[in-house]
């Protein structure tokens, strides 16, 4: 297993500087509101590819006070490798960021192939119940996990549309302006077509073999136009000549629609409760929050399980707030059972009683966190 035994931050949101270690169990950080708690998974969370699990911008990161020029994050492994990120802020504006691994300077890109992050934070909560692109997003943050160059792929994507939305917008244009960009769309799209359909397979497998308990089990699938469709039958180069084909045929009525309806970014991820049939849309506060514990757990046990890189790291913000005693030690049995490591939030120490000294305990206060006793 790769677990996180240090965190170091510099000038980063509450923290002026931390040095936390820890052995390599889970860590439970508990602590009154706004002391920092969410703070510390976030800047775990900026180790992986794409953006960090608040989605904030760079610049908005650094700790408020004096000037200052941006923030660190930095981490050792299990495995003595030592990872780093940066925020660069430049006078003119905005911020760069850095990565080194091992002291080197490196990429994103590289960093995903030593540790694979999954998280689950509040905001996640109403997904079922939210719009297509809040599926989209919660499902395509787990394919990151698993294949680190999807965040690429759909970067490269959304970008080409961009471009070919304005084209269209303009109105008389070279037509073959439009070829090469539905070209780079249709490869684009094509990859994070097959990626999420790989993936996809992985959660139904390691959810059909979690044990039946109080996390129900889901079916997944995708809906929506023909193209777009995650689980489209296929090789990469059929999926980019039909996407090619339906982006061409679609130039009329996107340009009087003002975008493009058809393609990946489109479909939306369908989820049924297994054990009523219903939508997950459906099912009860209570359940939609079961069932997403559920698919995070089973997206963490496929990383485990698929022996393709490091073991999971798993990140959950008050995950443990509205379960039951007994609900929370099925959690915490899962969490080990997945083989990966777990940081987690809370505001009282006996909310992670039951994981008894299966976890560090870390009581955080305002920029400070201390390691405790079990």
């Amino acid at each position: 297993m790769s677990a996180v035994t240090r965190l170091r931050l510099t000038d980063y949101r509450n923290y002026e500087t931390l040095d936390l270690a820890v052995d390599g169990r889970h860590v439970c950080l508990f602590g009154a509101n706004g002391a920092g708690k969410t703070n510390l998974l976030e800047a775990l969370s900026q180790l992986g590819p794409g953006r960090s699990l608040r989605s904030a911008g760079l610049g908005e990161i650094t700790r408020a006070g004096e000037a200052r020029s941006g923030w660190i994050v930095s981490a050792e492994l299990s495995d003595e490798r030592k990872l780093g990120v940066a925020a660069e802020e430049h006078a003119r504006g905005g911020a760069k960021r850095m990565v080194r691994i091992d002291g080197a300077a490196s990429s994103a890109s590289d960093m995903a192939e030593l540790i694979r992050i999954v998280w689950l934070v509040p905001a996640m909560d109403r997904v079922f119940a939210g719009g297509a692109s809040d599926r989209r997003r919660f499902f395509d943050r787990q394919v990151m996990a698993h294949i680190p160059g999807h965040g690429r792929a759909s970067g490269a994507y959304e970008k080409a549309m961009r471009e070919r939305n304005m084209l269209l917008d303009q109105g008389r244009v070279d037509p073959a302006w439009l070829d090469a960009l539905e070209a780079r769309m249709a490869d684009h799209g094509a990859q994070v077509m097959i990626n999420r359909a790989h993936v996809l397979a992985r959660l139904q497998a390691a959810i059909a073999a979690r044990p039946e308990g109080h996390f129900p089990k889901a079916l997944l699938g995708f809906k929506g136009p023909a193209a777009s469709v995650a689980e489209a039958e296929g090789d990469l180069d059929t999926l980019a000549a039909e996407l090619r084909e339906a982006l061409m045929d679609g130039r009329r009525r996107d340009a009087g629609a003002g975008r493009t309806l058809s393609g990946p970014h489109r479909a939306d991820l369908t989820v049924i409760h297994v054990p009523t049939g219903a939508p997950a849309r459906e099912a009860s506060t209570g359940q939609q929050k079961a069932l997403l514990i559920g698919l995070i757990l089973a997206s963490a046990s496929a990383l485990s399980g698929d022996g393709s890189g490091p073991t999971p790291l798993l990140l959950l913000d008050e995950a443990a707030a509205h379960l039951d005693a007994d609900r929370r030690a099925a959690l915490f049995d899962e969490l080990c059972a997945t083989g990966g490591q777990a940081w987690l939030t809370g505001t009282e120490r006996f909310l992670f009683e039951a994981f008894g000294d299966r976890a560090a305990r870390v009581e955080v206060s305002e920029g400070r966190a201390a390691l405790c006793q079990v």
